[in-house]
Order: C-alpha cells, then structure tokens, then sequence
C-alpha cells in the first residue's frame, strides 16, 4: 500500500470513526463526506460518475455481482453468456454457477497464443440471444492487453452487456475511457496501491435496476449492497485511485515497463532456456513478466527462491489448485510447459538494483538445480 493512501485513511480509525449512515451528527457527516469522495475518486479514474460506483470487498465480490447479478434478474430471451478463457477463476465460476442454477448457456470464447481474445471467433458467437460478454482488461497471470474498445464494438452491436474485470489494469495502461466502453467495470483496490478489503464496481447507471443484489439489508448504495461501509478502506482506494490519475503515472509506468525489459533481457541472458508466456512490450502489462524454465519445476525454482524473492506459478486467488493454470493451457502450452512457469512482478517501487538481485538470486538457484544433476534439454 502507497504511505500516501495509509495516510489518508489513518484519521477514519481514530477521530473520524461515525457511523457514514449516521444523518443526525456531525460525526456521520464526516464520514458521508469522506465516502462520497472516495466514489468520486474511483469514478475519475475510469472516466464515470461518482452514482454509477458501487463499493465492494474486491474484485471478486465486483465480478460476482456483475454476472450473478444480471444474470439472475435478466429476462426474455438472451440465455448465451460468452466468457474469454482466460478469465479469473472467480468470473468462470461465476458464469458456470449462472449455468447450473439459472440455466444459462456458458461458452468460452478463445484466445490466441498471446492471450488476445480471438475477434473472429468473437464474432461468430455474437449473435441476439448473448446477455453479457466478460472480458478482462488485462490478464492478471501473462499480463495480455485487450483491446476493449474493439470488443466493445463488437458486443454493442449485437445489443449485449460487456463486463471488464479490471482489476489489473491501473497500473497497465491509463483507464480514463474504459466507462465509455464497458457497461460493467470490478475493479480491486490492493492492485492499485490501496488496501486489501476493498473493491469497487462500475454498473452504467440505466443497467442499474436489472442487476439483482447479493446482499441485502438497509439499502445502502443505490441498494446494489446493503450494509454499513468501512469509511478507511472506501478512502484508501479513492486515495489510490487519485494518485493513478495524477500526471506522473504515465511516467511510472514507462519507467515500469523499462524495468521489465530489462529483468527478461537479463534472464534471457543466462545460459538456459527461458522463455516469455505471453506479448511482448506495449500490449503487456509493465510489471508483469511470466516466463518458463523449460524442463524444470517451477515449485522446486520458487523454493529455492525464497526467502529472499517473492513470486508465484499462477494467480493467488487459485491457491491449493493443483492443475495447471488454464490461463497458460488457454494460449497453447502443455501441463509440463505451464508447470516449468513462474510469473514475477515488478511494482513502481521496484528499483535496478532489485532487478539485478532477483536475476543473480534466480541464477544462483539454477545452478544449483544444474549441479543436482536435474537433466537440462539441448
């Protein structure tokens, strides 16, 4: 979390702590104030108004929302729901759950070897009976860039809702525009340098009353949540929400993105094969570089990491699924190739000299790998 955003959110557990529902005192009404400009923050950084912002626990609860809560106050005679393959778990169970219990028809649509959504394939499984399209703005596991406004295009003509998870892509890509685009927006605030517990959800404002809440109560929120919001989580993420708008983030993320290339040119450098899951430059996230250690475990490579570097197989939100990622079996590669893969990331905080630590620490670990007589392909 940004010092920054704990800052701003330090007062709201201390001297700030009313009730932001409280209308008969001022201590309510601080709260209030405090909320509403929160959502106005998050609203900003998406390019919507602050009444189309719903606040969540994460993503995740956004994402629920989206589909659950369409999907089961939808009616008439759009039964088709078309999710990319490389969605979060969270949206693929999410739509399945609409399947079972709703009686949707679920369809993936594919992606290329780099993780784009294939536009032709997309267009083909369009048609008048499609609710909702659900595509991530920007792939959490290979850090792949969709061009949304080209889907959005695509969906709109055919009269269907897109939904964008997006959690991953303030610090990818500036997202000023992106309400124009999608009609429903999740997005998460411990991936944008805010506090864990907190999320966000952009539902268009005419789509409002089609959406069915998941939790019901005082009709806090438009009533799309019930429930007494937590004032400093609220204000953690619009602090981080302002400070991703601020005219120095494109710096960062080009200083970012510059980092990144510089951790793969050093990895590929060393003397065994490495390889990049996933685009290349502009179309990837800045701080995201997935990439596989042909022939070797990625477990036994993280645990000979630690505890010095910190990265992951996958995404942490499938933590104790033992199978592949689908992410990387989605773009082609095989269950001994996903298994051989290792996403790192790199935040604005990441310095050269982390860069070049982390490859001397990665270099270390291989060769011990390589003396422990671990068989090497040619």
């Amino acid at each position: 979390m940004d010092p920054r955003v704990l800052a701003e959110m330090a007062p709201y557990y201390s001297e700030s702590f009313g009730n932001p529902h409280s209308s008969d005192h001022s201590l309510g009404w601080d709260s209030a104030r405090a909320i509403e400009n929160a959502g106005s923050r998050v609203a900003r950084l998406i390019g919507a108004d602050a009444d189309e912002v719903t606040f969540t626990s994460g993503a995740t609860e956004s994402n629920n929302m989206a589909l659950l809560g369409l999907g089961r106050r939808a009616r008439g005679r759009r039964r088709r729901i078309l999710v990319s393959s490389i969605e979060h778990r969270c949206v693929l169970a999410a739509a399945r759950v609409l399947e079972e219990q709703n009686g949707y028809i679920v369809e993936e649509i594919p992606v290329d070897h780099e993780g784009f959504v294939e536009l032709s394939a997309l267009d083909n499984m369009l048609a008048e009976d499609v609710l909702v399209v659900s595509v991530m703005a920007v792939n959490n596991e290979i850090g792949t860039v969709q061009n949304i406004q080209e889907i959005s295009e695509r969906v709109r003509y055919h009269g269907a809702v897109l939904h964008c998870d997006a959690a991953q892509a303030p610090l990818a890509v500036p997202m000023g525009t992106l309400a124009s685009r999608a009609d429903i927006v999740s997005l998460s605030g411990h991936k944008m340098y805010g506090p864990k517990g907190i999320g966000a959800v952009f539902i268009r404002r005419a789509l409002q009353e089609l959406v069915e809440p998941l939790i019901y109560g005082g009709g806090q929120q438009n009533g799309l949540r019930s429930g007494t919001m937590p004032v400093p989580l609220c204000v953690g993420m619009g602090a981080a929400a302002k400070y991703l708008t601020d005219d120095n983030a494109t710096e960062k993320r080009k200083e970012l993105s510059r980092r990144r290339d510089v951790f793969l040119r050093r990895l590929r450098g060393l003397r065994w094969p490495v390889w990049l899951n996933g685009p290349e430059g502009s179309a990837r996230h800045p701080g995201n570089t997935n990439v596989r250690f042909t022939g070797l475990s990625a477990h036994a490579i993280l645990g000979g990491l630690q505890p010095r570097l910190a990265a992951s197989t996958g995404s942490a939100c499938t933590s104790g699924v033992t199978e592949p990622s689908h992410v990387l079996r989605a773009i082609g590669l095989n269950d001994e190739e996903a298994e051989a893969s290792i996403r790192f990331g790199l935040g604005f905080g990441t310095t050269d000299e982390d860069v070049e630590q982390s490859v001397d620490l990665i270099e270390a670990v291989l060769s011990r790998m390589s003396k422990a007589d671990l068989t090497w392909p040619a």
